[in-house]
């Protein structure tokens, strides 16, 4: 019995399934997410019931006592379970947005350890946890035999007087989002009209290799979604990359300069220019007094934890 394939050129099918799609509120991502087939959106700002299409609210449920009892860790767990082994018709996945979602994550963390803030864990074993939650999630989405759609809001990024619109969310989370996507689109309106461009691939997509009509008709209304990457001479990528490296070791000495600039010292000052204080407080006033402040007390060590997609922090 032969196992082996014929030794001829086959058809290739090349479909993009993971999408990361960010802009402004009310700029048409979520329209635009909604385009690819039978979704089902995991809603973050309250809006499940105002959404045209099957949705779930992500969120952090607390008990009586104020405590999370159970967080969205727990029900992206759930939902991820059941896209995996129960029937249905859901061909896409949308997570609208996916800024909330981390910063859901990161609430938790900050409740269980029962600090303010997530830097507040020592040693950076808070922001390392999140990480791992934050990637832990990609790869499943990612494994999920559907179309996964990450929406996220815009901020803006000046350098060398140019501003920039990029994503809301934390470039360290961008990069593992993104990591995992095939496309990077902005959604923006321009007046009265909406616009998509790509701002980042994979790869080269090619039309006549996309398996699926649905996608490929959305991606049709996106500007440079199958344009070529242009690869440049030898010459000018020389060009290119001493630049890089000149504004890199201007930037490294810019840093050094200012940690290094000495603290101005400042003037000597006579008893004869120090204001007179009397001894008594003004009547109706309350004297000074100095209140010594005490150092924060650290959080207590982390408790155990049972769920597979919890960290545990030491």
């Amino acid at each position: 019995m032969n196992i082996l394939p014929p030794n001829k050129p086959q058809k290739t099918i090349d479909t993009p399934k993971n999408f990361f799609i960010y802009g402004a509120t009310m700029n048409g991502k979520s329209y635009l997410a909604g385009e690819f087939p039978n979704p089902l959106f995991l809603d973050t700002d309250g809006n499940a019931s105002a959404n045209p299409y099957p949705s779930i609210q992500l969120r952090n449920v607390r008990g009586k006592n104020g405590k999370i009892a159970e967080s969205v860790i727990d029900q992206l767990d759930d939902i991820i379970t059941a896209l995996q082994t129960t029937k249905h018709t859901y061909e896409t996945i949308i997570i609208d947005v996916i800024d909330d979602v981390v910063s859901m994550i990161e609430t938790y963390f900050c409740d269980r350890e029962d600090v303010e803030t997530i830097g507040d864990i020592g040693y950076g074993k808070g922001h390392a946890a999140v990480k791992q939650i934050v990637t832990s999630l990609a790869i499943e989405f990612k494994a999920l035999p559907l179309n996964v759609i990450y929406v996220s809001r815009i901020a803006e990024k000046t350098e060398n007087n140019v501003t920039y619109e990029i994503p809301s969310l934390q470039t360290k989370f961008v990069n593992i989002i993104n990591g995992n996507c095939d496309y990077m689109i902005q959604a923006k309106k321009v007046g009265r009209n909406y616009i998509r461009t790509v701002k980042d691939k994979r790869k080269n997509y090619k039309r006549e290799e996309l398996g699926d009509d649905r996608i490929l008709s959305i991606l049709d209304t996106v500007s440079g979604a199958f344009d070529r990457s242009q690869r440049v001479n030898k010459n000018v990528q020389d060009k290119i990359v001493k630049q890089l490296e000149k504004e890199q070791e201007e930037a490294i000495v810019g840093e050094v300069v200012e940690e290094e600039t000495p603290v101005p010292k400042q003037p000597d000052i006579t008893e004869s220019e120090v204001p007179f204080l009397a001894d008594e407080p003004e009547i109706g006033k309350e004297p000074f007094v100095v209140v010594e402040e005490k150092a924060p007390v650290q959080s207590s060590p982390d408790r155990p934890v049972s769920n597979r997609k919890r960290p545990v922090i030491k």
